[in-house]
């Protein structure tokens, strides 16, 4: 459910930008107020669960994640969508390092761990694709706020199976309450990722943007710092200098960077260029379901036996090898072929790399900080998701502008038309609704041809990001813990 929410959204923007004139700055608030809320929050979510009991912090996280979740469907502004979009993410910090924090306190068997990690990992993998999805089939028979009333009988289920089935655990050598360390914690995070949001449309050069992500590091520096300084710190920083924990949440951070900034990216490409349904758009990326299901299971146990090193680089190649099939896609490309072939090697590739990566991560920690040690593997998962979306964004946007501009040169276009038609695809194509007909095939063409540029290039960058990500494993992530 928590994951599903970082995506099933961006399916209903079209939607969205019709219902509440929604402009896209209030587009992309809405699908990353949640993203910066959530990053924001996990590592103090994470030692609150630590220190009070991963059980209730769950518990209290899903009764907040269904209310906010009410708010967020009741809503009649794009404000009041974006503030419970907010809202939501506090409760969705509390709730994501708590479940794979039960997880290992559970399993402590490091073969059973592997396993139990791989199912952990093929859920929460399943669900970057099954958001489209699903938030396709409920658009298609309700309104846009059925997208999130979803989550009220999911919640109910979770209380009353977890009050039965899960056990109570909570760090019994907790320390002292570093509210120090919380406070740096989320105001780094958080001007960070306010910094990585804000860049594509305020500029990477402008005041605010290089403002926001300098103080951001500034504060990580001072987090660290005071965690150094403190015998009973909220996270043991000194945990970075081990690569095989480090290498792994790099790991886990590249992956999500490339897949989050494409799937922001195609599903636009399945309902504006190919011309599918809320509910085909969302069917159309299940491809991902079937490689991540595929592989999960599987790669935290391949792991074990081949090493974590050779499992990581080849689920990160397998990513890569599928945005490079993209790459060469056009409008019209058969869905039955390079656009399956490229989802399913993405989805397994996704799931390769966190599965094993995620073992490492909380195999290196002492059980009673798993609640921190899952938050720092949920929060490089949200950072690098994040980054994506804002740096493949960019991309697109440098690319498509000057594109559609060119292409619409000399056409008779009101110069106020002009200038929406070079913000997004949906909006040129909004244009050419109110163009006459001679012009109408003309600036519909121009907007297909420029965001298939755009994309083209957007994912040559997740690409190489990728390609990247498989370098640094091979070097770096040792294959086993030492």
């Amino acid at each position: 459910m928590v994951v599903v929410d970082n995506t099933i959204v961006n399916v209903a923007l079209p939607t969205l930008g019709r219902e509440l004139g929604a402009n896209t700055t209030a587009l992309q608030w809405i699908v990353d107020a949640y993203a910066l809320v959530f990053a924001s929050l996990l590592l103090f979510g994470g030692s609150l669960g630590d220190r009070f009991g991963r059980k209730g912090m769950l518990q209290i996280g899903l009764v907040l994640f269904a209310a906010t979740s009410v708010m967020a469907g009741l809503s009649s502004t794009s404000a009041q969508l974006i503030a419970s979009r907010a809202a939501m993410g506090v409760g969705a910090a509390l709730v994501f390092p708590a479940t794979l924090a039960i997880l290992i306190n559970v399993f402590t068997q490091p073969t059973e761990r592997a396993k139990a990690i791989g199912v952990w990992s093929a859920v929460s993998g399943l669900a970057v694709a099954l958001g489209p999805l699903t938030g396709g089939a409920l658009l298609e028979r309700f309104a846009w706020g059925s997208i999130f009333f979803v989550n009220i009988p999911i919640v109910v289920i979770a209380l009353v199976a977890g009050a039965i089935l899960l056990p109570s655990s909570r760090d019994r050598a907790a320390g002292r309450f570093d509210p120090v360390g919380v406070l740096l914690s989320i105001g780094g995070i958080g001007a960070i990722v306010w910094g990585l949001i804000e860049g594509p449309s305020l500029g990477w050069s402008s005041p605010a943007v290089l403002g926001a992500l300098a103080a951001g590091v500034v504060l990580v520096v001072v987090f660290v710092r005071w965690e150094l300084h403190r015998t009973d710190p909220m996270l043991d920083v000194r945990m970075f200098s081990n690569p095989r924990f480090s290498a792994a949440a790099v790991s886990v951070s590249i992956a999500f960077f490339a897949l989050f900034g494409f799937i922001f990216l195609i599903t636009q490409y399945f309902q504006l260029v190919r011309g599918y349904s809320t509910l085909n758009a969302g069917v159309a990326t299940l491809p991902f379901a079937l490689g991540a299901g595929i592989s999960a299971p599987l790669s935290a146990r391949a792991a074990l036996r081949f090493g974590t090193k050779r499992v990581v680089a080849t689920g990160l190649g397998s990513m890569t090898v599928g945005f490079l099939i993209i790459s060469r896609i056009g409008p019209d490309t058969a869905y039955w072929g390079p656009l399956v072939v490229s989802m399913i090697l993405m989805g397994a590739g996704l799931t390769m790399t966190t599965a094993p990566s995620t073992e490492a991560i909380m195999g290196e920690l002492p059980r009673g900080k798993a609640g921190v040690g899952s938050a720092v593997n949920d929060t490089t998962r949200e950072i690098g998701g994040t980054f994506g979306v804002a740096v493949l964004g960019s991309v697109f946007i440098s690319v498509f502008r000057p594109r559609i501009t060119d292409a619409l040169a000399g056409l008779p276009i009101p110069t106020e038309a002009l200038e929406a038609a070079q913000g997004s695809i949906g909006a040129a194509l909004a244009v050419a609704e109110q163009a006459p007909e001679q012009g109408r095939e003309l600036i519909i063409e121009a907007a297909r041809t420029a965001f298939m540029d755009g994309l083209h290039v957007s994912v040559l960058v997740a690409a190489a990001a990728a390609l990247i990500g498989v370098v640094l494993a091979i070097v770096y992530l040792p294959n086993r813990s030492t």
